[in-house]
């Protein structure tokens, strides 16, 4: 079986006719990245020259955080900003030859319009926050697919290290040494509602014996 295919069968079902799993074609492309194709349907794109000297487990909880991320519908949508911003400007410097005022108004909404959406989507704390969301989103699918969750946790935590040892830019290193302290917390919670939880069974127990 190849590694896309065995991708494509990590899948949630009522996934997998609709997403799909495509070696990256580009030039220096990403470890892998989701980009909208169509009308509903998704491709996961991965640079296996990259991709095969990670972890079995490690690839694994990273193909996750990208379903993840479309469960979280955090899909890159098309670029449609740069050119309305493009059209705005271009229609404002326009307007300003023929003095139209109403016209230039619009113009300058449609640029403003555009350039907060640009904001919105560059965002640093955005990125961050839709990517712990799908980090979480990776630990429940891996549990949903056999792992233990600890075992959820080890594999996406080591996965990150991976990523953030290969990864010499100063502020990508930050998105990931944030992203595994997020992590780190979310564990400590997990495991403090396991033992919480442990503990309830074991009085449960005791009451069924001494009652």
């Amino acid at each position: 079986m190849s590694e896309l295919q065995r991708l494509k069968g990590l899948l949630p079902p009522e996934m997998q006719s609709w997403v799909f799993v495509e070696a990256a074609a580009s030039a220096d492309p990403p470890l892998i990245t989701i980009e909208e194709i169509g009308r509903d349907e998704v491709e996961v794109q991965v640079d296996l020259l990259k991709w095969e000297p990670f972890a079995l487990d490690h690839r694994n909880l990273l193909f996750w955080h990208e379903v993840g991320r479309i469960q979280n519908d955090a899909v890159p949508r098309d670029g449609w900003e740069m050119a309305a911003l493009a059209i705005g400007l271009g229609g404002a410097i326009g307007e300003l030859w023929v003095q139209d005022g109403l016209l230039l108004m619009m113009a300058l909404g449609l640029s403003g319009f555009a350039g907060y959406r640009l904001y919105l989507k560059n965002n640093n704390e955005k990125r961050l926050q839709e990517a712990i969301a799908a980090d979480e989103r990776a630990i429940s699918l891996a549990c949903r697919f056999g792992y233990t969750l600890p075992n959820a946790y080890k594999s996406l935590g080591g996965a990150l290290k991976e990523l953030l040892e290969q990864t010499r830019k100063k502020r990508r290193r930050s998105f990931y040494e944030d992203r595994l302290e997020a992590l780190r917390k979310s564990a400590g919670r997990a495991r403090a509602e396991m033992a919480q939880q442990q503990g309830s069974r074991e009085s449960v127990t005791s009451e069924n014996v001494y009652g």
